[in-house]
């Protein structure tokens, strides 16, 4: 994979997914609203953020997001705020209940038709975890059954091998999740994206994915604050606060920064104009190396545990089992 930063029109840096993938901006906007939002207000949304600047935009079955991201990106065509289709990249995932070999395919095209687009840039599987057929969340303790690995990620390749998506990857996968599909792909994960941010900096997969070739990409990079999940532990930390004070940022501009530094994309996710412009205003400065230092000594602790996808009858009966021990 070409990390190279490569400018773009609008001076959001890039980077090139490989084998054949587009150029991926590394600020993107998320698409889950947590609690859920009106079809309208998520396009209205994406609306602001494609006429603000942001160019990657992250989707998946789960969030009931695609249909309004495909409905602004006609719009925004229409409209003249974007030539083409062309000129964004879109991410979507493939859910637990569609981690099947011969419904990888069924879920992606569904996806294409919600998006009325004719390709993604990014297909993910959502969670290293399978259930039975039939759309439900959260999924019961007794739905969950073994994923067959092999045959899921073979149906992935055949996904940008016909050219439905120009890149693959994961979500939510641990090194050995990542390093067991490693062992068999013919076409390897392009990304895998993960909580991330200074509070959960997940040091030893990115060093692993780095190696491999597969970009982190960063889901709660300023801890998912107003979630049914999230906390305002990132926003609220005192060493970032203090750090932000002095350089005259805001507490989430320090954290978006810092992921930049890192060499990681980040997803944001506001619905907020203003915040969605100050997320855009991080590439023309930098963090000094005793404020990295600061903020590489945060005590760590995960936020994101998982617990909708361990049952007591399994495959995956802890979070320990889930994480193989990354927690």
């Amino acid at each position: 994979m070409d990390t190279s930063f490569k400018a773009s029109p609008l001076s959001i840096p890039e980077y090139v997914l490989s084998p054949g993938g587009r150029p991926m901006p590394i600020l993107g906007l998320g698409t889950a609203a947590s609690p859920p939002v009106g079809s309208q207000v998520t396009k209205a949304a994406i609306l602001q953020a494609i006429e603000l600047g942001y160019r990657h935009f992250d989707t998946a079955c789960l969030y009931g997001s695609e249909q309004p991201l495909g409905e602004a990106i006609a719009e925004a065509v229409s409209v003249g705020l974007i030539k083409s289709r062309d000129d964004l990249f879109i991410t979507s995932k493939l859910w637990c209940s569609d981690a099947h070999g011969g419904l990888v395919l069924p879920a992606l095209r569904r996806s294409l038709k919600n998006l009325k687009l004719e390709y993604l840039d990014l297909y993910l599987i959502h969670w290293p975890v399978s259930s039975k057929p039939g759309y439900e969340f959260p999924i019961k303790q007794e739905d969950f059954v073994a994923t067959d690995f092999n045959a899921v990620w073979k149906a992935m390749e055949d996904c940008q091998r016909l050219g439905l998506t120009k890149s693959i990857g994961v979500s939510n996968f641990s090194c050995k999740k990542l390093a067991d599909i490693l062992a068999f792909a013919e076409i390897p994960p392009a990304v895998n994206q993960v909580e991330l941010n200074p509070l959960w900096q997940q040091k030893k997969l990115r060093e692993f994915c780095k190696a491999n070739g597969i970009l982190v990409t960063a889901y709660a990079p300023l801890g998912a604050q107003g979630t049914i999940w999230g906390s305002n532990r990132v926003l609220e930390c005192e060493i970032l606060k203090q750090i932000a004070k002095e350089k005259g940022k805001t507490v989430a501009q320090i954290c978006l920064r810092w992921g930049v530094e890192q060499g990681i994309s980040i997803l944001v996710k506001s619905f907020n104009k203003e915040r969605m412009k100050s997320n855009l205003e991080i590439f023309n400065w930098s963090l000094s190396p005793e404020e990295a230092r600061k903020i590489d000594d945060i005590p760590q602790t995960r936020l994101c545990r998982g617990e909708n996808y361990i049952s007591k009858y399994g495959p995956f009966k802890t979070i320990e089992e889930l994480w193989d021990g990354e927690i």
